[in-house]
This record gives structure tokens, sequence and C-alpha cells, in this order.
């Protein structure tokens, strides 16, 4: 991409974004948008005050909510929203941190070089006047570039290290503050054996826990195939929702003068015949929770309660049979984030599932090769058209060319790409995960890996997809040289291509629904942007204040959507950032590989072979942090738990805690029917009515 094209793209992306981000000021600032732009306070009865009369300034942007978002601590952060959440903005602070550190290296001296090194015969008024491709082949000026790598690789390294034991730290006291978590009592097991004597399940899991377990052991709540219940239950809460909506339109009926003779009738007729199907559905409800019917439907999964967490760490994490696949523990997941339904697949069925999901999605990445290969072609205008002769009427129109070499491969990729974590989430689903938290972290992996796979080796090496893809089989040893002569071909589009595709999630929301943040969709994303910035650090330095610019406004974006839009379906304490982490590492690495393969085209091996120790040195540093850090993200150490019991035998909170962990599992099928709510994975129940303008226009202080 010329230099020209680069800047159209910029001009155009930051003017959408402006243009977003202005509608996004102006919107929040209207009364009847407030159940869309302040959902989350609403919801929990926090005043917003608006003036109750109309004024011009109303229409005009302002910058309020970005002070607003600034003046927002992070401890206000894990008090209110989680240690998720927390996490989540870390990201952020993470990208902010080292692309500013990677700014002030790169325009103070990889930029500088760039131009000054090149030579008389280099192109002063390209882009490749500023990258490294501007320097001589075997000049020795490389070895700054190659310094500046050794830095900016253990700067990251030491930001990564921080932040894994600062989040490690949170985790532990985080759990220390949900103390109160049913989840910490309880353990999941699955693959109960049938009681011989009984032909249940039932008694299997009292007698098994009572004999192995008998100074810990609380209580169970044995789970139960409610397929048929649940149906019941949605026609149900579909005919309590047509009698609603009858009742609310019959008075208005009533004002007519012709009720008497057709309203009131056919009104009343409705209602009571809904009414009656009603009733017979409660019925049949009442009849399929019997504990006679619910027998015949148990599964050999049950949610086990201990009388201290020290007794449900021991239990979840040790083995409890000479059969592993029988009474298979772990700790239970929080009750809003299990997902009922999944419980009900065995447990041998589980490896298959997700083998088929993993298949499923690398099929997903290869076909997805089509569209990106062809998306990118566009970007390479002089290629293209030597393969499609009408396509050189676009240079007949001033500036045209640009605008489709800079933009529209943005704007099409973007249209492929925003389909796919949708698509990963819903493969997540068929993989048999038990909780929404579990779920959600594997469709990150997907969505990421095929982000790294498609968007950016894909992108780089498509100008010529056929013949890199067969040379790279054909010499493997030269892909670190190929993948370095792509990087330094085309350094723009990527860059712009990943900073608007999350912009546009930053608008407007169309429905007045409580929203989960959707870590999926977003952290790839960001972990994706981190991954090009690290590859065009060394590379292309000019473009490193864009990015800075871009983690700086998402995270004031991000601050403002937490605090007043997205809510905390789960909490996991955390589990997000080892992700995190190997993304990052994953970024590192390939930056420096990328490095290895363009000391080499530079004709400079010294190089190359003085940056193999610093990739070994990031392998084995993640591979510390496994031994260090991992293992806590992923058990509960007896010692907390401990302590943590001792410090509710002390206050006196230990058996509202087991009561609370005793009633809490309780399968849905064995609930009441509630005809005001209905779960969703992803969206909350609509803000209460009550929420109306009245109630939202106040006098302003």
């Amino acid at each position: 991409m010329n230099a020209e094209s680069l800047l159209v793209s910029a001009s155009i992306n930051i003017g959408l974004a402006l243009l977003i981000l202005t509608l996004f000021s102006v919107l929040r600032k209207q009364p009847s948008k407030a159940p869309i732009y302040y959902a989350r306070r609403l919801s929990q009865h926090h005043h917003v005050s608006f003036h109750p009369r109309f004024f011009p300034w109303r229409l005009l942007p302002s910058v309020e909510w970005v002070s607003s978002a600034l003046r927002v601590t992070e401890a206000e952060i894990l008090d209110n929203c989680g240690l998720d959440v927390y996490v989540f903005v870390r990201l952020f602070k993470f990208g902010t941190n080292f692309f500013m550190v990677c700014s002030v290296v790169g325009l103070l001296v990889l930029l500088p070089l760039n131009y000054k090194a090149g030579g008389k015969g280099s192109r002063r008024y390209s882009m490749d006047s500023f990258t490294i491709s501007n320097i001589s082949s075997g000049s020795n000026w490389l070895w700054v570039h190659c310094s500046c790598l050794y830095f900016l690789s253990c700067y990251g390294l030491y930001l990564l290290y921080k932040e894994y034991n600062n989040i490690l730290h949170k985790r532990v006291h985080q759990l220390h503050r949900m103390r109160h978590e049913p989840n910490q009592f309880t353990v999941l097991v699955r693959e109960i054996p049938l009681c011989e004597e009984h032909k249940a399940q039932d008694c299997c899991v009292d007698h098994f826990f009572s004999k192995y377990h008998p100074h810990s052991y609380q209580s169970y709540q044995i789970l139960y195939d409610g397929r048929d219940l649940e149906r019941l239950l949605k026609e149900a809460i579909s005919v309590s929702r047509k009698i609603g909506n009858l009742k609310h339109h019959s008075p208005n009926r009533r004002n007519g003068r012709d009720f008497f003779l057709s309203g009131s009738s056919k009104y009343d007729a409705d209602i009571e015949q809904f009414n009656e199907i009603l009733q017979e559905l409660l019925r049949n409800i009442r009849h399929l929770q019997s504990k006679d019917f619910l027998q015949e439907k148990e599964l050999p999964v049950a949610f086990v309660t201990f009388k201290s967490r020290w007794g449900a760490a021991l239990a979840a994490q040790s083995q409890q049979h000479s059969d592993p696949l029988l009474w298979i523990t772990e700790m239970a997941p929080e009750p809003r984030d299990v997902v009922w339904n999944n419980l009900a697949i065995p447990y041998r069925f589980l490896p298959l599932r997700k083998f088929g999901v993993y298949v499923a999605a690398s099929l997903l990445t290869i076909f997805f090769t089509v569209p990106v290969a062809a998306v990118q072609g566009i970007a390479k205008f002089e290629q293209l058209a030597k393969w499609f002769l009408p396509a050189m009427a676009i240079k007949l129109i001033p500036g045209l060319s640009s605008i489709v070499t800079g933009y529209l491969p943005s704007a099409i990729l973007n249209c492929f790409v925003y389909t796919v974590p949708f698509a990963m989430i819903q493969m997540s689903k068929l993989a048999g995960y038990i909780s929404r938290s579990k779920k959600d972290i594997k469709a990150c992996n997907m969505v990421f890996y095929f982000l790294v796979a498609n968007v950016f080796f894909l992108s780089l090496l498509s100008g010529s997809l056929l013949d890199q893809i067969g040379e790279s089989f054909i010499h493997p040893k030269d892909f670190p040289s190929r993948l370095a002569s792509a990087v330094s071909a085309q350094p723009g589009l990527l860059i712009w291509d990943t900073i608007k595709s999350h912009t546009w999630d930053r608008g407007k929301k169309k429905r007045p629904y409580l929203y989960s943040l959707p870590y999926y969709r977003i952290i790839p994303y960001i972990s994706l942007c981190i991954l090009i910035g690290m590859v065009y650090a060394v590379v292309s330095p000019v473009l490193l204040l864009f990015l800075v610019g871009y983690f700086f406004l998402g995270y004031v974006v991000f601050i403002n959507q937490i605090h007043d839009v997205y809510i905390s379906t789960y909490e996991t304490c955390g589990q997000y950032w080892p992700y995190i982490h190997h993304y990052i590492i994953i970024a590192i690495a390939i930056m420096q590989i990328t490095m290895i393969g363009l000391f080499g085209l530079k004709s400079k091996p010294a190089a190359s072979f003085a940056t193999i120790p610093l990739l070994l040195f990031t392998l084995l540093f993640n591979e510390y942090c496994k031994i260090r850090f991992f293992p806590t993200f992923c058990h509960w150490s007896v010692k907390d738990a401990m302590d943590l019991d001792e410090l509710d035998e002390k206050s006196g909170a230990m058996d509202a805690n087991l009561q609370n962990a005793t009633d809490a599992y309780c399968p849905p099928c064995l609930r009441p029917p509630d005809f005001e709510d209905v779960e969703s994975s992803s969206l909350e129940p609509l803000i209460s009515s009550r929420y109306n303008n009245n109630y939202l226009v106040t006098a302003s202080t």
C-alpha cells in the first residue's frame, strides 16, 4: 500500500470513528435513550439525572463522558464489576503502556535512522522510506534495530510478568471477597454409577460421599433430564405473555362506542381460553415435577455440597475411584454460570464433541482463505489490473484508486470477519461445556487463532497466495524470510483493518436489554491488534502512535460502557488472563521470528543468529510463567480454602453460607414457573417498564 492509499484509509476510518463517537456523546444525553445508554445503572436503581426541559446543548457533542471515564479507578471496577472486567481493562492498559514505549523508541531512534540511512537511491516520497526496508543490505545500522528488538521484547516480558503477578494476587483477594458464594462449597460430580440395589443414582451419591468423605460431606442435588419440563415451561411462558398482551390491549378498546358489541366479548373469551390452557400446562408441570416421575429421569450428575471449602477442594482435586471414568469431580461453576442442558450430555461423548468442534473451526479457517485472499488482492491494485483489465478504468477517476486500495479491502474484510465470533460461539455451545465462562473462553481461543491465521498470516501472504504457500511447503526453512518480506511490503492495511474493526462496536445499542460483556469477541481483536503492532514496532514505527490512540480510546469507551451498560453474568476470578498472556507471548514470538527473517533478507545473518537466543528466552519465560502462575488459576489451594473456613468460623457466617450453597443448585426443572424472566446466555430481561421518562427526567444539579 502506498502512502496515498494509507492516508485515505486513515482519513476514512478516523472520520467514521469521530462520527460514531459524536453520535454517542449526543444520544447519551437524550432522556428517551436512557434505557440504552444507562441500562446497567437503571437496573441497579441508580439515579440518572437529566434536565427536565429541552435545551439546544443536548444536541451538541461533548467530551464530558471521557473525563468521567478517566475518573473511574481500578478499585471501583474490581468492586463493582469483578476481576474478569478488571482483567479486560488491564489488557487495554498493557497495550497503552507497551506501545507508548515502542512509539518513543520508534519515533526518536528508528524512524530517523530509517529515513537517513537509506542512501541517495531511496524512495523519499514512499512509505518505505520510513521503514526498515529503506536500510541498505548488510548495513551495520541493522544492529540498532536488533538492539531495539531486544529492548522492546524484554520490556514486553517485564510487563507480562508484572501483570500476571498482580492479577494472581487480585484473584486470591477476589476469592476472599466472594467467600459467601455457593460454588466454593460445591463440587460437580459426573459419571455416577447406578445403585444395583435401588436401581438409581440418587442413593448412590449419598452412600459414596457419606463413606469416603464422612467429616466434610453435607448434602447433594441429583440432576434430571428436564427437556419435557422445559418445553412445557416455555409453552406456559408464551401463553402467559399472550394473556398479558390481551389484558393490556383490552382497556384501550373499551374507550370506543362499539365496546359492548365487539370488543369486550372477544377479548374476554380469548383471555378465558388462554387461562384454561395455562392451568392445564401448570398441572402437567406439577405432575412431571413429582418424585416418582423424576426418578425415571435421573442423570448420572449431581452437585455435592460440603461442610467446608477445605473438604470441597480436596474432593474436587483428587481422584475418587480406581476407574478414572467413574466419580469424576471438579469445582462447580457459579449457579448463574451453569449451562444446565449440557450436563445431560454423557461424559464419554465430550471428547468427540470437542474434536468435532475443532475440526469445524479448522475447516472454517481454511475455507475463509478464499474471501480473504480475494479481498487482499484489491489492496495490490497493480497485480489486480494485470489479471482483470477493466479494473484499469478506476485510474481514470482521480482519487478513486486510493479509496479502492486503501479502504475497500478493510471494509469488505471486516464484513466477513465480523461474523466469525458468532459462528465460533455457536460451535463452542455444541462442545458440551458445563458453564458459559468455559464456553466463552474456548470461543475466544478459536476466534484468536482464526484471526491470526486469516487476518494476519493470510493477509500478508495473499499478494501471490498460491505461489507463497507452495514455496513455503517446498522450502519450509525459508518461511521466516517470506514472512518478513511480506511484513515489510504491506505495513498499512493490517493496522487500519484492525483498528477500524473495533471502533464500529462502540456506538448505539438498539434495544433496552442488559448486555453482558462479549469477551469472546473483544479480547481476540485486541490481542490481534497487539500482535500486528508488535510485528510492526521495529519494521514500521510510524504506525505506532495510531495504536496508542486506539488503546486509549478503547479504554475510555469501554470504561464508560462497563459503568453504564454492560453487566457481569458470571465471575471466573481472572481465568481469562492466562489465555491473554499466551496470546501476547505468541505476538512477541512472531515479532522475533519476523525479525530473524528480515535480518536474513537484509544480508545480516549475524543479527539473525543474535536474535535466536532472544526467541529461546521468550519461550523459556512462558514455561516459567506456566509453572509459577498458571496452577493458581486452575486449582484452589488447600491453604486458602482452610483460611477462609477459619475466617467464617470466627465471624459466624459458616452456617448461612452452607445453607446458601445447599439451596443454590436447584435445577430449572424443579423450580416453580417464573413468568417474568426468560433465561438467556447473553441477554438479561428487559428493563422494568417503571423506568420511563417521568422517572428519568429530574432536575440536574
